[in-house]
């Protein structure tokens, strides 16, 4: 796909309160006027990894539901996304259902007074595993950017930790905040 356009990845403006409590995706404006699909979702009541665990402030015995999500833009695969959100939250609502309706899990998460207050998004640069190669049908040299954010609520629980794996190709990370 030599004519893909980059996506521009508006690393602070995409998750503000302009976009999911209005419903509207926080993919809108990286993708308006293109096609964005999510060709492949898988939803299930797991155990989290103990860094999942300890980023949620999980207990070991305590569940964590998984939203494990492949993004296709213009027919190029471009990102694999698993959100874990602690059961006790998200278990029996529409974040446990593959279409979670507008704005997403974030606007769910409103509903039911976890709103997102603060995130915090580290990314790393690495080379793909295996699986994610062919996921994300690029060669195994091609970098991929890993991007884990945590979001928090208003009382400083966090919510969400979502494991991002990016076709480094695919995107232009940028942020831009005030001095």
């Amino acid at each position: 796909m030599r004519d893909f356009r980059p996506i521009v990845r508006e690393g602070i403006n995409r998750l503000g309160r302009p976009t999911w409590p209005s419903g509207t995706s926080v993919w809108s404006a990286e993708t308006e006027g293109r096609d964005l699909t999510v060709d492949q979702v898988e939803v299930a009541e797991v155990d989290a990894p103990k860094h999942v665990q300890a980023l949620l402030g999980l207990d070991p015995a305590a569940k964590a539901v998984l939203r494990s999500r492949r993004y296709v833009l213009d027919g190029k695969p471009v990102l694999l996304s698993r959100s874990w959100l602690p059961a006790t939250i998200a278990s029996g609502t529409p974040i446990a259902q593959p279409d979670t309706g507008p704005g997403g899990i974030y606007a769910r998460l409103t509903e039911l007074g976890h709103a997102p207050a603060r995130f915090r998004e580290d990314l790393r640069s690495r080379m793909p595993l295996p699986d994610e190669a062919e996921r994300l049908q690029i060669a195994a040299g091609t970098p991929v950017v890993e991007i884990c954010r945590v979001a928090l609520d208003a009382s400083g629980l966090p919510v969400e930790v979502n494991e991002m794996t990016a076709d480094s190709s695919a995107y232009i990370f940028r942020y831009e905040f005030s001095a």
